[in-house]
């Protein structure tokens, strides 16, 4: 889902080198402030299974039976403005705005046991405990904080799999460390189904955690491994008494019982300790069971030393932020890495070292040929997360795909994912927007499957008449306001998916689909109010829904955004719109007036997901409908004026500072905008092979492609004035047009971009 807008803390990072460029020392993990907590800070490795990092409260989702406001900010678990930690759990989404996870939290205490996380005004009275930002280090594999009140310094790394705590605790004749089933994010007490914990010596336990949250089925398998034995164990269920507990009154399950089970359960292990003993834990993941977690535990990390995995991890770190060598300020390079690096954590790995994963349908499976992976927010990442990775991480993209198509055969509504996580579809947001990437891929030669199965899978998605007003949007057109709240979101969506499907077809010869869906996709149209100039709701009976607000986002048949944001979305067919709107000089005035406007607050007051921070006029870059935007002009007379705006939006939206992101990345949308537009060109609809030209705010930047060939980019007269194109060759062959192709990048080259104070008109 999404968002709120992010304002976020980029933690100063001081890595050794490990590599020629070191392009990780200018990584800088951003973490929530204020109200937004949707970027984690702690350890993972690329597209990690592991997303290991602290959580600072344990607030509910739901007070007295209603939705808690409060509860947003802790997205990813983390909030900056928090002052206590209540642990380390081992499962988290980067920048979304709805959340779910935070499984397995490990916290370090001495003192008397306690086994209930207090809270934050008196954090003594529970097991968190104070710390400071001042004894806190974020670097990307790495996480280091003091713990105050028990005097432990913790440290995070991981592998795809395998989370890695080091602790180091002071002297201590009561030293414990809690394992918390019950905790998780977005949390409330039936959200845990069940859990079990299984003893199996004094170093290990295995165990799993089923839920019922955004994931309806969810379970998240466990292997635990301890470095030094512990002394004794105990347990505490915290749930209500049933009515029914069978006949295990018999034994003592509190202290020193192997086999643990229950709805709300934590875990706590003893040790004695001398001064500046390092304890140690490894946790391993698993959708599939508990030795396969045991697996996954002893397959990628065989040994205690916790500097040699920090070192793996950030070296993979390295090789990955290689794949792009730019060059200008420090301020730049900290914010185009750190981009790289958000745009890296998702989506994740989602099955064991053997290939077995957990199917939609609930069942094993084996991955043949291909990674398995999860987190698919798609309605952000079409956009240009999934176009970056074709040009960027092609294998990856290409498993993602195949990974979709699986859902797509073992989903009991055969649909492609719409959002999915976990072996579930969460169904969150409008749109089908996996036929998009799937399309794009393969348009692009990224996929290996059979293109004529994945058009089968993409058409059957397209018709499935019972979602979301499909059946409607077939017969009529669009969808009535008066069966759906977004009801013209979904219609300008499903027309942009409707396109890349009809791409899709011309490209395996399915002459007859491709007239099809290039039908369906001008359905844009007929949402389109002429005597308003703007996107309007239409009832059942063809006529425009007479109350409209174009400036609300609320009640209006948009979802995230307001008709004035949503009227722009076309970017499939911007030359019709442009012919819709009154032609090139309507079109570029109404443009103009968009990032000029004033849009008071009043108008997204109701709406989460959109604060000041993102928008720019009554243009919002902290929701993901408007990205492409700015970069209409390019299709008028007028293309410096996409020049001139993205460089706003790059300046204004994106710093290395604590509010520095206008808006929640997203799993990596936002930040693989800034990557695309700060290299000078953009995916205005995935599923063409034209980017359209920017303004580049590198220096120079040499894309390191799979294939063996490099793209360079060389900007010359650049600077914070020269903001505008005059000149252009590829090649050293001039440029007539202001757009480039995926071909002429993948095949290797060189463009050149002259930069100017003044706009080519």
């Amino acid at each position: 889902m999404k968002k709120n807008i992010l304002s976020l803390l980029f933690i100063v990072l001081t890595l050794p080198i490990y590599s020629q460029h070191n392009y990780v020392k200018y990584v800088k993990p951003i973490i929530g402030t204020q109200r937004m907590g949707h970027v984690y800070p702690g350890a993972s490795a690329p597209f990690g299974m592991v997303q290991l990092s602290p959580d600072t409260d344990t607030i509910p989702y739901s007070v007295s039976g209603k939705y808690n406001p409060e509860v947003y900010k802790y997205c990813a678990g983390y909030q900056y403005d928090d002052k206590t930690i209540v642990g380390f759990s081992h499962t988290h989404f980067s920048g979304t705005g709805h959340s779910d996870l935070g499984d397995f939290l490990v916290m370090p205490t001495v003192g008397k046991l306690q086994l209930n996380p207090g809270t934050a005004d008196k954090p003594l009275s529970g097991f968190r405990s104070s710390f400071t930002h001042t004894n806190e280090t974020a670097e990307a594999g790495y996480y280091k904080v003091k713990l105050d009140d028990d005097n432990i310094l913790a440290e995070l790394t991981a592998s795809n799999r395998v989370g890695f705590h080091q602790y180091t605790f002071p002297k201590s004749d009561e030293a414990h460390i809690i394992l918390d089933l019950m905790s998780g994010i977005y949390n409330y007490p039936e959200k845990n189904v069940w859990t079990y914990v299984r003893v199996v010596n004094d170093t290990l336990i295995t165990g799993y955690r089923q839920t019922n949250g955004w994931a309806k089925n969810r379970i998240q398998y466990f292997a635990l491994s301890f470095s030094k034995p512990f002394l004794s164990y105990g347990s505490k269920n915290f749930e209500d008494k049933q009515v029914y507990r069978g006949f295990w009154g018999k034994f003592n399950q509190t202290k020193n019982f192997p086999e643990i089970s229950g709805k709300q359960l934590r875990m706590h292990f003893d040790f004695k300790t001398e001064n500046q003993e390092k304890i140690k834990i490894k946790l391993a993941l698993s959708s599939v069971s508990m030795s396969g977690a045991l697996q996954n535990l002893t397959a990628e990390i065989q040994h205690w030393n916790f500097d040699s995995v920090v070192k793996q991890t950030q070296d993979l770190w390295e090789k990955e932020l290689s794949k792009i060598e730019i060059e200008g300020s420090n301020e730049l390079k900290e914010n185009f890495y750190t981009a790289m690096y958000h745009s890296f954590l998702a989506p994740t790995t989602y099955m064991d070292i053997d290939g077995k994963y957990k199917g939609l349908d609930q069942e094993i499976h084996q991955a043949k040929g291909f990674t398995n992976y999860t987190t698919f927010s798609l309605w952000d990442t079409y956009r240009a997360l999934h176009p970056l990775f074709n040009i960027l991480q092609p294998k990856r993209n290409n498993d993602m795909a195949h990974s979709m198509m699986k859902h797509y055969e073992q989903s009991a509504q055969k649909m492609l994912p719409i959002w999915s996580h976990h072996a579930n579809d969460n169904w969150c947001m409008s749109g089908y927007h996996s036929v998009s990437v799937v399309a794009d891929a393969i348009l692009k030669n990224v996929y290996t499957g059979d293109p004529i199965k994945a058009l089968e899978a993409c058409v059957a998605t397209a018709k499935k008449l019972n979602y979301e007003g499909i059946g409607d949007y077939i017969d009529k057109g669009f969808i009535p306001a008066e069966k759906s709240g977004i009801s013209v979101s979904n219609t300008l969506e499903y027309a942009y998916d409707d396109w890349a499907i009809a791409q899709l077809a011309k490209k395996v010869n399915r002459q007859d689909v491709y007239e099809e869906f290039m039908r369906r996709s001008g359905n844009w149209k007929n949402n389109f109010d002429k005597s308003s100039g703007f996107m309007r709701p239409k009832l059942a009976d063809g006529t425009f829904k007479k109350e409209f607000d174009i400036l609300s986002t609320h009640g209006q048949g948009f979802i995230e955004g307001n008709s004035w944001n949503y009227s722009f979305f076309v970017p499939h067919d911007p030359m019709g719109l442009i012919a819709i709107m009154g032609g090139q000089k309507s079109f570029t005035q109404k443009l103009d007036k968009l990032f000029s406007m004033n849009l008071p607050d009043t108008f997204f007051a109701e709406t989460e997901d959109i604060t000041r921070d993102g928008i720019i006029g009554g243009y919002v870059h902290g929701n993901e409908p408007a990205h492409h935007v700015a970069y209409l002009y390019n299709w008028t007379n007028q293309p410096w004026k996409t020049q001139e705006k993205i460089r706003t939006i790059l300046k204004m939206q994106y710093k290395p500072t604590p509010d520095g992101l206008g808006g929640n990345d997203d799993c990596g949308q936002m930040s693989a905008w800034f990557i695309f537009s700060s290299l000078g060109f953009y995916p205005v609809a995935p599923g063409s092979n034209d980017y359209a030209i920017g303004s580049p705010s590198v220096d120079y930047a040499k894309l390191n492609l799979e294939n063996g060939k490099s793209f360079e980019i060389k900007v010359l007269n650049q600077s914070d004035k020269n903001i505008y194109v005059s000149n252009m060759t590829l090649n050293d062959k001039p440029l007539s047009k202001y757009f480039i192709t995926y071909e002429d990048i993948m095949k290797g080259g060189t463009l050149k971009i002259t930069m100017s104070d003044q706009p080519e008109k």
